[in-house]
């Protein structure tokens, strides 16, 4: 193909036509909503770095869940905030804990919503790692079984699928082994299979109050320079009979979304972080970039490097665009 012959410019001309050829279709069915769950009663509590996020108290889940829901969105995915935290992380376990209540609230309310619960210890220990400390250490296996638990506790809860995001060693294969034990064996996995120690977590670590107390997770989280080592976290999680694949965070990464794209054909999943999220809000506060144009622009960068889902900040806002495009 050659110009004059070839003109590239024919298929752009109108909107239709555009619409027409479209490769990557960014869609309200591409989301979930993260939310935050707290103790108390009527709380809602904003997240200064996260505009328009919020933690909420179970009270408040039905609420939100039917916004949600009446947006098109078909899933969320929570994270709790404990009052009583300890070195053991033992509320992540109690199956009257923060997330079991907050999955039968929102059940109860929007029995259709896709509940997805993420599963990790950082959120639940004093300490603020993902995992049990032994001499300033955090240990893989005795770990594996409060994982187990706490992945248990969601779903005897209602859980529709259970997020381990620890990043421990054989976690996927401890989690499907205690779940397929306790007549849980149709809930899906869906892993943080590649999950890199990013400095895109920053907000986040504000919202679910789970910053470290002492060093750092680069012992269990990837490194953000490696490449092909994704594909070997990723087979691993694969073998274990993960069914998805998360890819942690998105925007920097999408050269390691597109290598799982290309290499599994697990549903693939982009985690839209809260950096991310934090970066495009504090831009469009200055009037630097128009906010809404750049957020779909972005999501659909995700889609078209190979997600075929996204958790996302933006969901809601992006839904509204959406619905109304």
């Amino acid at each position: 193909m050659k110009f004059p012959e070839y003109r590239a410019r024919r298929t752009r001309r109108t909107p239709i036509l555009r619409n027409m050829v479209r490769e990557t279709q960014l869609a309200v069915d591409d989301f979930i909503y993260p939310l935050f769950c707290v103790e108390g009663t009527d709380v809602c509590n904003p997240i200064s770095s996260m505009p328009g996020v919020s933690q909420m108290s179970v009270d408040r889940l039905a609420a939100e869940a039917r916004e949600i829901r009446d947006l098109g969105i078909p899933a969320v995915i929570l994270f709790g905030i404990p009052d009583h935290k300890d070195a053991e992380g033992s509320e992540g376990t109690n199956e009257d804990g923060i997330i079991p209540r907050s999955i039968r609230a929102i059940k109860a309310a929007v029995p259709e919503l896709i509940v997805v619960t993420d599963v990790c210890m950082c959120e639940y220990t004093d300490h603020g790692h993902c995992g049990l400390i032994r001499d300033e250490e955090v240990v893989n296996d005795p770990t594996l079984r409060l994982l187990s638990l706490q992945a248990l506790a969601h779903a005897r809860a209602g859980a529709d699928i259970i997020a381990p995001s620890d990043m421990m060693d054989g976690r996927v294969a401890a989690i499907r082994r205690t779940l397929d034990s306790e007549g849980f064996d149709h809930l899906p996995i869906m892993s943080y299979a590649v999950k890199y120690a990013s400095a895109f977590y920053g907000p986040f670590r504000e919202a679910a109050e789970s910053a470290p107390q002492f060093g750092d997770r680069r012992s269990y989280q990837m490194d953000p320079a490696n490449r092909r080592e994704a594909l070997r976290e990723a087979q691993l999680d694969v073998n274990e009979n993960a069914d998805f694949l998360i890819v942690k965070p998105a925007m920097a990464y999408l050269d390691i979304l597109r290598d799982l794209r290309e290499r599994f054909d697990l549903p693939l999943v982009a985690y839209n972080v809260s950096g991310e999220f934090a970066m495009l809000k504090a831009a469009a506060q200055q009037g630097w970039v128009d906010h809404d144009k750049v957020m779909l622009e972005l999501l659909t960068g995700m889609k078209r490097a190979g997600a075929d889902l996204i958790i996302t900040y933006h969901a809601k806002e992006a839904a509204k665009l959406l619905n109304h495009a």
